[in-house]
């Protein structure tokens, strides 16, 4: 999943935009989310987003519905614990669960919250590298050292997932998952020996950047500011969510 998303974030057709529009956007939207009283607007975000996803980023829809499947699940489970254990106003009692007409709407406010701030997020991870983000970041005034240490972090991942894959199809290659208790001792043996040879990846990756005149920071190519077509798009597109929220807020629509 790690290396799917990276690959998206690096061949997406909004690849070509500044980092910093995406980012602005992505954080802006996802906060008029998490702010809405009402859950028309999350929804709409959510909309928005996701047309954006699928069709302006080119994200296949199979992988996002995949991408998506883990937080619109927690979410169905909040809505669903939030109207039946949260409230004090009962609408309907079914096979002896009770449902709360207040907890309900509390529930459904958190799931549509969870899903616009979740695809604003996805909008955001699915779009731009990890790396320009966190150079975005760095010129907003985060401290350099920070970034080099997550970036190292996050180049640590790949190196981490690259063994275990490489273990697994090797104890794979020799049955060692043909039955459940070979599956149970090779998992155990990928565990304990997975920690040591990452470790002895990340030396000589270490290493391989020092010989390259790795001087404590990791150059990458800078991306264009937000120019003057995409500052009106993030105005035109946010300012218009303000005025919903606004509209809704006064109970212009519910």
């Amino acid at each position: 999943m790690n290396i799917s998303v990276d690959h998206y974030a690096h061949t997406n057709g909004l690849r070509n935009m500044s980092p910093g529009f995406k980012m602005a956007l992505a954080i802006i939207t996802m906060l008029i989310s998490v702010l809405s009283p009402n859950p028309v607007i999350p929804l709409i975000i959510t909309f928005l987003m996701t047309l954006l996803i699928l069709f302006a980023a080119d994200i296949p829809a199979s992988y996002y519905l995949r991408f998506a499947a883990i937080p619109v699940g927690f979410g169905v489970l909040t809505l669903v614990l939030m109207a039946l254990f949260f409230g004090v106003d009962p609408l309907v009692t079914f096979m002896g669960l009770r449902v709360y007409s207040d907890g309900l709407q509390t529930g459904i406010l958190v799931f549509s919250r969870i899903l616009g701030g979740f695809s604003c997020l996805a909008f955001l991870a699915l779009t731009t590298p990890l790396n320009e983000v966190f150079h975005e970041l760095g010129r907003l005034g985060l401290p350099a050292a920070f970034i080099e240490i997550a970036l190292l972090m996050y180049r640590s991942v790949f190196v981490f997932i690259e063994e275990a894959s490489v273990m697994y199809h090797a104890q794979d290659s020799r049955l060692g998952y043909s039955g459940i208790k070979n599956s149970y001792r090779s998992m155990g043996l990928l565990a304990g020996n997975l920690f040591i040879r990452s470790w002895l990846r990340g030396e000589t990756v270490y290493r391989s950047m020092e010989a390259r005149c790795y001087q404590g920071t990791i150059p990458s190519i800078r991306r264009q500011s937000i120019g003057t077509r995409e500052a009106v798009m993030l105005v035109l597109f946010d300012g218009l969510l303000l005025v919903g929220l606004l509209f809704t807020s006064r109970g212009g629509i519910f």
